[in-house]
């Protein structure tokens, strides 16, 4: 299903961005030791099983298919993964579909975790935890040949065009940061924003590095304009979200912790998120 065509992008993304990988940044609580981190210990919504939330439509190359089920796609492949080192076999697996703002709102959750790309901030903790962060990822600027946005080559270009995004998102804040001459078109899904951009109705749109490749894979005459600079202090970074205060956050980010150390993350990431294309830094 194509699942190699991440990787050169991501490669030279890393390079052009940061040079180095940003470690992991997370609260120390949140990433103590495991302790009593089985199965059977773990206080889940369902005795013996492990519910996990995405969004509706789930994009590849996150999830492949629109299936989280299937174990295909960096972000299936990892829940997966963290759900097998608890304990729980896949049939132990549930999986919910949530809306994006709606797994981020305060409140009791329908899932134990949910990954849906979920950027970790300050202002979102307030309202729900986070695991360690599973991967660093910049914004980009997504067009077609026939927009206007197809010529642009800076920042000042790109001040000049519409640009549209799904609420809600870091995208989101990144777009409006760029200060353009109109305000950004917000939209419910990454699918919304898609429609818009194929029908002209904005110029371009902005998404996560991954998810922005496939978008232009999928567009009549897609293309990536560029990635948005960002500061290798400030690199945003995934997590995956739990209830506040959950009892399963210090095992949940343990065992992210450890599929980092044990090179699973970068495994998932060379098998998922490969690219053959490029996104230069639009300065």
């Amino acid at each position: 299903m194509g699942k190699r065509w991440w990787l050169a992008a991501l490669l030279a993304v890393a390079t052009s961005a940061t040079g180095t990988a940003c470690a992991p940044t997370v609260d120390q609580s949140a990433s103590a030791g495991p302790g009593n981190c089985t199965k059977d210990s773990l206080s889940t919504l369902y005795p013996g099983i492990f519910t996990v939330g995405t969004d509706q439509p789930a994009y590849p190359p996150w999830y492949m298919g629109d299936d989280p089920t299937n174990g295909e796609g960096f972000e299936s492949a990892l829940a997966f993964a963290v759900a097998g080192s608890l304990g729980y076999s896949r049939e132990e697996v549930r999986w919910v579909r949530v809306p994006f703002n709606g797994a981020l709102e305060a409140g009791p959750k329908t899932f134990d975790a949910n990954l849906s790309q979920f950027s970790i901030t300050d202002q979102r903790k307030a309202s729900v935890d986070f695991s360690s962060p599973y991967f660093d990822v910049t914004q980009v600027v997504v067009t077609t040949d026939t927009s206007p946005a197809a010529r642009m080559r800076s920042i000042g270009d790109l001040k000049k065009t519409q640009l549209g995004v799904q609420v809600g998102t870091t995208s989101h804040t990144a777009a409006i940061a760029v200060g353009g001459e109109r305000p950004v078109e917000v939209y419910n899904t990454n699918a919304d924003a898609k429609l818009a951009l194929s029908t002209g109705e904005i110029d371009a749109l902005v998404a996560d590095l991954p998810t922005a490749f496939a978008v232009a894979g999928e567009l009549l005459g897609g293309r990536i304009v560029g990635q948005l600079p960002a500061e290798a202090e400030s690199m945003e970074q995934f997590g995956i979200v739990l209830d506040k205060n959950s009892p399963l956050t210090r095992c949940v980010s343990s065992v992210v912790d450890g599929l980092r150390s044990d090179g699973t993350l970068s495994r998932l990431e060379h098998e998922w998120l490969a690219d053959a294309g490029s996104a230069p830094v639009l300065g």
